[in-house]
């Protein structure tokens, strides 16, 4: 088994997503150029683009991945999340070793990238959405089209991040009037965003998000507020 302090992939398991332009940037965060907006919200280049936008959830960037035969769970950064000083990455990697079985389809060299919605960050939701929701199937730095992710995540038996729309390009303010209630999971502070992925000829070609300006990162984030974390799933041995 791998150290702690080793990366299984040898890198990140998830790098950033780029901004629609007007969407809040983060420190480091960038934005798309105009041509690509223009393909994602107005005006595709031809019938060879396919434009699939998906809700954005509130939890951990994590992965479950297949490496040299074995399953592992994964933090963003790469590192074996059970390594993670933080307490609800800890529980992922519980969730994936109870769960491995159900991670049997998973190709070797493959992982899925998803969120983990063990506890409250910055949006509480009634009712919860599934605590490991894939978005990306990935072999490396590359992004596999989206029904073979979703083939994949549901031979697994998790469900993909809820589709808003899938086929031709759609704007923002569409975007964010189809989530205005609190989307397919119940968002009870708001959805945070939404993500547009392009596809050309049945390959991924490029990814953008938006995230509401009044969207407050970490709301409920022990680490931020000095609160007491608010569970969504723990494992037996760690609930109260």
């Amino acid at each position: 088994m791998s150290e702690p302090t080793t990366k299984p992939l040898g890198r990140k398991s998830y790098g950033s997503i780029p901004h629609l332009p007007k969407s809040r940037l983060g420190p480091g965060d960038h934005f798309i150029h105009a041509g690509q907006q223009a393909i994602l919200t107005e005006k595709a280049r031809d019938r060879h683009d396919r434009i699939i936008v998906t809700k954005k959830l509130d939890g951990s960037n994590v992965a479950v991945a297949r490496v040299d035969s074995r399953i592992v769970a994964l933090a963003r950064s790469g590192y074996l999340a059970q390594s993670s000083p933080y307490e609800h990455l800890q529980h992922f990697a519980v969730w994936v070793r109870e769960n491995e079985d159900r991670f049997a389809e998973l190709p070797d060299g493959q992982r899925l990238n998803g969120e983990w919605i063990s506890m409250a960050h910055g949006t509480m939701y009634d009712p919860l959405p599934p605590l490991f929701t894939p978005f990306d199937l990935m072999a490396g730095e590359r992004r596999f089209p989206h029904d073979e992710m979703v083939e994949v995540a549901r031979a697994c038996g998790q469900e993909p991040a809820h589709v808003i729309s899938d086929g031709p390009p759609l704007s923002i303010e569409a975007a964010l009037a189809a989530i205005a209630d609190g989307g397919a999971y119940g968002a009870k502070d708001g959805v945070e965003g939404c993500v547009w992925r392009c596809e050309r000829k049945g390959e991924f070609d490029f990814i953008a998000k938006f995230v509401r300006h009044d969207k407050q990162d970490g709301k409920y984030f022990a680490q931020i507020t000095g609160a007491e974390p608010i569970w969504f799933w723990r494992p037996e041995s760690k609930a109260a």
